[in-house]
């Protein structure tokens, strides 16, 4: 299993590699999409052609993870003339962000409404959701193949767990918005946040994400560090890290 992180900036474009949420899994049967967030994707083909992804995975309908669904809409339509693109999403996103097409996705979706508790399976992929402490309905998703499992937080606040997908994850994948003691709302988290959230799940590693523009990145690794008990990776545009 594979990740490549196509954005990382938290809630909206930074300045430098600005690309919003997205990620690409890939294992030995499937290429997963987990978020389109702007600019993501663009990013993806640079790595993968979208005839290549075997599905899209929304975990809630912010626009900074979920916009580029639009651009993705044209090109299957018009590009590459392609139907029944398989995307998974909170029960309400396929109308919610219909009405910018005038409720009628002309068939290029082949939309599956996931929910809290909710598993699946796509291609070698098995993949388990929770809801998260984030309004609208948010949900995390963890992803196992070929013994490996990665559990993206999406976007959460504290009262929310990696926990909840049982301990031992090989890889969390955490929002991190704020640093300590500047948390602003309880719908995000701190760095120190995910550290602490991270190894109470006994996750083997974590990699923070979704970090606010403008903060300094070296500072979030060093709290989620302290926290965690060991060293966190920080997610960067077209990173690629085995789990």
């Amino acid at each position: 299993m594979e990740l490549t992180v196509l954005g990382c900036s938290g809630s909206y474009g930074a300045p430098a590699g600005g690309a919003c949420s997205g990620y690409l899994v890939r294992t030995a049967g499937a290429v997963l999409w987990l978020d389109c967030g702007n600019g993501t994707l663009a990013n993806l083909q640079r790595h993968v052609t979208v005839d290549d992804v075997t599905a899209l995975v929304i975990t809630h309908w912010h626009p900074d993870h979920c916009v580029d669904i639009f651009g993705l809409h044209i090109l299957l339509m018009y590009g590459l003339k392609r139907s029944g693109f398989p995307v998974y999403a909170p029960e309400g996103t396929e109308t919610r962000l219909g009405t910018l097409v005038d409720g009628d996705w002309k068939g290029a979706f082949a939309w599956s409404a996931v929910g809290d508790g909710d598993a699946l399976t796509v291609a070698d992929c098995g993949l388990r959701f929770s809801r998260t402490a984030h309004p609208p309905p948010t949900m995390a998703v963890e992803i196992g193949a070929d013994g490996k499992r990665l559990v993206y937080t999406a976007d959460t606040g504290p009262d929310w767990s990696p926990e909840a997908f049982g301990p031992g994850a090989d890889l969390v994948l955490s929002e991190a918005t704020f640093q300590e003691p500047d948390k602003g709302s309880g719908i995000h988290l701190s760095a120190r946040d995910a550290g602490r959230l991270a190894r109470a799940a006994s996750a083997r590693r974590l990699m923070l994400t979704h970090l606010w523009p403008g903060l300094d990145p070296t500072a979030s690794v060093v709290e989620g560090s302290e926290a965690f008990g060991r060293e966190v990776l920080l997610a960067a545009p077209h990173q690629r890290t085995r789990i």
